[in-house]
């Protein structure tokens, strides 16, 4: 390994370490991998870093983001901000500006506070658990866990782009589930027209890049049809690289045999 690489590696945690105090956890000394908890205005990301032997002179860090609240664009957004910053700074250290980044970003997201005369109204309808939602049954799969990582599939067969929504949002009924990382899906439905047979499908990532489309992939060399598969995931600090698509494939093969749906 670059000495000087890991010179400045030990220069910045220690730096790190004096600055954020109790907010900076180490997560295996080992592998060189640490998370940062950052707060404002009530809410919360967890930026989790593994210092590779190439950071901070030839590559970034690898890092992933902690943030269930956080819409979709919102994360990615930030994800391409984190990633201007290092290749504007390229063979210098760069977690400091990025905990920073991601805190002047959310100090620009307002807590949403609900007007007094609405808080009766609003807290209801925010309340998905008192919602009765009539959707397909839905098959929950075995947990997959490696390295602090838990992965879990859910299946429903499905019928229509409804059906869809309503699984989706029963799913979210589940605090666990709702607080998941990432909650990738994928979904075919066959369509039956005057003209033929069409096959309506579709997919999303949830901030797990490429994901949604090997899930698709999956269900499409399975031939599966009415079928919808959601992967849960809840990071726990260690990155995976390629292995966690490997669950992720798992995961949705299993629960789809678990429910039935496996087409023989």
């Amino acid at each position: 390994m670059d000495t000087d690489n890991l010179a400045k590696q030990a220069e910045e945690i220690e730096a790190l370490s004096s600055i954020y105090g109790e907010d900076l956890t180490i997560e295996s000394e080992v592998s060189r991998s640490y998370n940062i908890k950052v707060r404002d205005n009530k809410n919360e990301v967890i930026l989790y870093v593994t210092l590779n032997e190439e950071y901070p002179s030839k590559s970034p860090p690898k890092y992933e983001l902690s943030a269930p609240w956080m819409d979709r664009k919102a994360k990615e957004n930030l994800h391409y901000c984190l990633d201007e910053i290092y290749l504007e700074n390229i063979g210098e250290t760069v977690i400091f500006q990025w905990v920073e980044k991601i805190r002047e970003v959310l100090q620009t997201i307002k807590p949403i506070e609900p007007k007094k005369d609405q808080k009766n109204f609003v807290e209801k309808t925010l309340d998905f658990s008192q919602l009765e939602i009539n959707c397909p049954d839905i098959t929950h799969g075995e947990v997959i866990i490696d390295r602090k990582s838990s992965f879990q599939g859910h299946a429903a067969e499905v019928h229509s782009a409804d059906d869809v929504s309503a699984v989706l949002a029963k799913l979210k009924q589940n605090k666990k589930i709702l607080n998941a990382t990432h909650n990738m899906y994928a979904y075919r439905i066959e369509k039956k027209t005057d003209k033929g047979t069409t096959m309506l499908q579709d997919c999303d990532d949830d901030g797990e890049a490429h994901a949604g489309g090997r899930m698709l992939h999956l269900l499409q060399i399975l031939d599966q049809k009415n079928t919808l598969v959601v992967v849960s995931r809840w990071y726990g600090g260690i990155q995976l690289g390629p292995d966690r698509f490997r669950h992720i494939n798992n995961a949705t093969r299993q629960v789809i045999q678990q429910a039935g749906l496996l087409k023989k």
